[in-house]
């Protein structure tokens, strides 16, 4: 199974902007759904923003003028860039794919199926 791993997480302040990457480990996001996810402390698990057939084609209504998702040309990268962050952004994010199933095998409750990051830490305070 591919291994993915997400980097660019942090401590930030309300209205700082931060830029979260995510690759595959010995592969590339050519032909998957690719998607991003956060779960704050004591909450469920949220779907961020997803492409599919690279198609922006999810984005959740608390973040949409604010966090946008993209792939790199190359299809080695996927990233969201957040900005004008606010504490209720804090959370951990992880980033998913799946080549087989697409976007609707992937669970962040359960993580069955497809391939998932081990998530990075998004922290924002006022």
């Amino acid at each position: 199974q591919v291994e993915l791993v997400e980097t660019g997480g942090g401590s930030v302040q309300t209205g700082e902007s931060l830029r979260l990457s995510c690759t595959a480990t010995g592969s590339t996001f050519q032909g998957a759904d690719v998607a991003w996810y956060r779960q704050a402390p004591g909450s469920d698990c949220e779907t961020v923003s997803a492409v599919q057939s690279d198609r922006i084609t999810l984005t959740a209504d608390s973040v949409a003028d604010r966090f946008t998702i993209s792939l790199s040309n190359d299809k080695t990268t996927l990233y969201l860039d957040m900005n004008n962050l606010k504490p209720e952004d804090t959370a951990t994010d992880y980033c998913a794919a799946d080549w087989d199933l697409g976007l609707r095998a992937l669970d962040c409750l359960t993580r069955r199926f497809g391939s998932w990051g081990r998530g990075t830490p998004v922290s924002v305070s006022s």
